[in-house]
């Protein structure tokens, strides 16, 4: 995804838990608290629109380059990472993912694999109208 901000302004936002609901369509609500500041080994609990509530961790935090969280379920972990190139117009947002699971949750990780592209592509798109929403106020 290309975003018109510099990869120090979109790596800010993306990595930041506490504003993944404002752009990450899937979420309800996170438990970090308010004033902790985004960095390597930060954990926190997401509520979806399905109701499932997922541990998460933040396991690389390299800044303004590149970021990486897993995300555990019962039977389902699964991790993203993202990578930030500045460009002449902005940064260049590379996501990568990765689902799996085990015993009766392995067919539903399977399925959630292969939708979350889109899902990422949309949710990035979505981000980037949110940063510049922030600029502009």
């Amino acid at each position: 995804m290309e975003l018109p901000h510099p990869a120090e302004e979109a790596f800010a936002y993306l990595v930041d838990p506490r504003r993944r609901p404002e752009w990450q369509s899937s979420l309800l609500s996170v438990d970090v608290p308010e004033d902790e500041e985004p960095h390597l080994g930060q954990t926190w609990t997401e509520l979806t629109v399905v109701g499932v509530r997922p541990r998460l961790e933040v396991v690389e935090f390299a800044p303004f380059r590149s970021w990486a969280e897993r995300g555990t379920w019962r039977g389902v972990e699964a991790t993203l990472r993202l990578r930030f190139t500045g460009t002449r117009e902005g940064c260049r947002v590379v996501a990568e993912g990765e689902v799996s699971g085990a015993g009766m949750y392995a067919v539903a990780a399977r399925s959630s694999g292969l939708l979350a592209g889109r899902a990422i592509a949309a949710d990035l798109k979505t981000a980037g109208h949110r940063i510049a929403q922030r600029s502009e106020g």
